[in-house]
């Protein structure tokens, strides 16, 4: 796919993926106010990393709107808590209708929190940003087809997530996680939020 901006009828360019069509303005909330921002923390980032995995097989706007229910679900995906999650609470939240109710994504949610609990404070924060490329070395993208769904910096975190334990962190899922964390800034060339996430990236 090679697509470069799209501009809205607002007169605004942005990434294709955020202006589809009248019936996504929620894509283009998240597109123009969150996606590729730096995020930190390690309630936030264990979030991120949680709707990621929930993601994974499904469209992103299928997560997006079901995010309320899944940080209800969830306890606000807060780690101390989700990691107290029992079996039975597992078997809960295979009957939540405001989820996505996926039996081993929700086990490797509650076991994610669990090896997440095990970590000092600000530890999975900082071990998710160590592998931040250098933002000087990237092109940047002009067009769709110029960003790649996986990269050498998200192999090694999935890596050495699984090492640590996590669940549903591959590859691909991890660089969705980096990019939509901030960790890189894939918003194309000529699209107006490139320069925003720049500068909040310092």
């Amino acid at each position: 796919m090679s697509r470069g901006v799209v501009t809205a009828p607002d007169g605004v360019p942005r990434c294709p993926w955020g202006m589809e069509s009248e019936q996504m303005a929620d894509y283009r909330t998240y597109h123009d106010t969150e996606w590729g921002l730096p995020v930190h923390g390690d309630d936030a980032l264990f979030e991120r990393m949680s709707l990621e995995a929930f993601q994974s097989g499904l469209s992103w706007i299928t997560i997006l709107r079901r995010r309320p229910g899944f940080r209800a679900a969830f306890a606000g995906f807060r780690i101390a808590q989700v990691a107290r999650f029992t079996e039975a609470d597992a078997e809960l939240l295979l009957a939540d209708p405001g989820i996505i109710r996926n039996r081993a994504k929700i086990a490797a949610t509650i076991n994610n929190a669990k090896v997440a609990a095990e970590l000092a404070p600000g530890e999975l924060d900082e071990l998710i940003w160590s592998y931040a490329p250098d933002r000087a070395g990237r092109a940047v993208p002009r067009t769709l087809g110029d960003v790649q769904p996986v990269t050498p910096e998200s192999t090694a975190l999935a890596k050495d997530l699984k090492k640590r334990g996590f669940r549903f962190v591959g590859p691909t899922t991890a660089y969705a996680m980096m990019q939509a964390c901030g960790l890189v800034n894939d918003h194309l060339a000529a699209c107006h939020v490139r320069a925003a996430v720049e500068a909040a990236a310092g």
